[in-house]
């Protein structure tokens, strides 16, 4: 089903950020997804980083359109169970029993229910709404336990998860006051947390990005893990957001560590830390793919940081390079596109004078696949050096197979193709067109 009516993310701020702002930001992409999965019996889970709108998408926005499709108001049955007037029902019991009591005929009812980790044995209650017939569940956590093996294993097959990004560059730029150039700079810097948008200023965006740092995803993590030595996990997230787009691992990461003068720590808690960062939304991993013998190589990975403002204010605004950033924000709008990505890897082989064979690994930034579309693509701010354009076209060239091979570019060009086929693509087309890959 499509949408017949454009919904959007309506955000009401009236915080220390002084005033009241009313926001609307188009999530239709999200939306769809949910109208898909309508009534599949299994649990919607929907996931994602803190303040990237979960809550809104379910409310009002799924709210609304179940509402302008016919469902009864009183079959839509909402609970925020991080608020203190619902604190009795984080008692799994009671939530359950309240629920069905609100059920009152064999019709279909819709279940929201946010912050479901809030509810002690969340996993028993929801396995028990199952088991009805007429109650369609939708539920939303900030908390890593969305994505343990205990709770996948407790879900499999009967859970299906809805991960939310913070907004996409098209998403951004349809509440934008300005052309799509100074929009991608502010982007760059800010991010796409939704209320960066409501947002006139750098220092009330700073502000505002360093607050949510401080204050919720650092002390969520260091909370949730009863961490004693924060400061290691700081260090090792400024690490990371120092080398975004750097092949690294833990020993490596415990290497530098051992630079800074930090003789404490070891690799096996730089791996748990890393595991937590991920856990909490603040940071995907791709791994590296060895294109032409088809297998992974476990080590080393990358690290890339599912919001670019939050990884700018962890590092306090330095280190704002648009070549690895570009990249970073290529990533992230892949995986919001539901595509795997990994790292690519294709072995090139020359012969010397002597005759002797050599080796050499060169690196394709990006192996994108979802289902039967595969493509390659290499992340270039700038080709315009004869040097440069032959060292982003060089992996491209020894892949030896007819997937699309592109290679997307910070400038603002048509679209064209060379002779040896590969296509050349602005950051602008690919990012502002969700089919810009099917129809390079």
């Amino acid at each position: 089903m499509t949408i017949d009516k454009q919904f959007y993310l309506v955000y009401t701020i009236n915080n220390k950020w002084k005033g009241k702002v009313i926001m609307e930001i188009e999530r239709n992409y999200y939306l769809n997804k949910l109208i898909t999965k309508k009534e599949n019996k299994l649990i919607k889970i929907v996931t994602g980083i803190r303040r990237c709108g979960k809550s809104y998408l379910l409310d009002p926005i799924f709210k609304n359109y179940l509402l302008e499709n016919g469902v009864d108001k009183k079959h839509i049955i909402k609970l925020e169970l991080d608020s203190i007037e619902n604190e009795e029902y984080t008692n799994p019991k009671k939530l359950y029993e309240y629920i069905i009591s609100k059920v009152t005929d064999d019709k279909m009812y819709y279940i929201i229910l946010d912050e479901i980790q809030k509810v002690d044995q969340f996993e028993s209650v929801l396995n028990s709404f199952l088991r009805k017939p007429n109650l369609d569940v939708y539920v939303t956590g900030s908390n890593s336990k969305f994505l343990s093996s205990d709770i996948i294993t407790e879900f499999r097959g009967r859970g299906d998860e809805i991960k939310v990004y913070p907004l996409s560059f098209k998403e951004f730029m349809s509440v934008y006051d300005g052309d799509k150039i100074k929009g991608l700079d502010e982007y760059i810097n800010f991010g796409g947390l939704p209320f960066i948008a409501t947002l006139k200023t750098m220092d009330e965006k700073i502000e505002y990005l360093n607050y949510q740092k401080d204050n919720v995803y650092i002390n969520d993590v260091i909370e949730r893990h009863d961490i004693k030595n924060d400061e290691e996990l700081r260090t090792l997230i400024e690490i990371i957001s120092s080398s975004i787009g750097s092949l690294t691992n833990p020993t490596k990461l415990y290497n530098t560590f051992l630079s800074k003068g930090c003789k404490n720590i070891t690799d096996k808690t730089i791996s748990s830390y890393l595991k937590y960062l991920e856990e909490a939304f603040l940071i995907e991993k791709s791994k590296r793919f060895d294109v032409k013998g088809k297998k992974y190589i476990e080590t080393p990975i990358k690290y890339y940081f599912v919001d670019i403002g939050i990884r700018n204010s962890l590092i306090n605004f330095r280190q704002i390079e648009k070549n690895h950033i570009m990249e970073n924000i290529i990533y992230t709008e892949l995986r919001r596109r539901n595509f795997n990505v990994d790292v690519g890897v294709v072995e090139k082989r020359n012969h010397t004078n002597s005759g002797k064979k050599s080796y050499k690994q060169l690196e394709v930034d990006f192996v994108v696949n979802k289902g039967n579309e595969k493509y390659y693509i290499q992340s270039a701010y700038s080709i315009e050096e004869k040097e440069k354009k032959e060292q982003e076209t060089q992996s491209l060239l020894n892949i030896g197979d007819n997937f699309k091979k592109i290679i997307i570019v910070y400038d603002h060009f048509i679209k064209w193709q060379d002779e040896d086929g590969i296509i050349y693509m602005s950051i602008y087309d690919f990012l502002l067109n969700e089919n810009s890959l099917k129809e390079a």
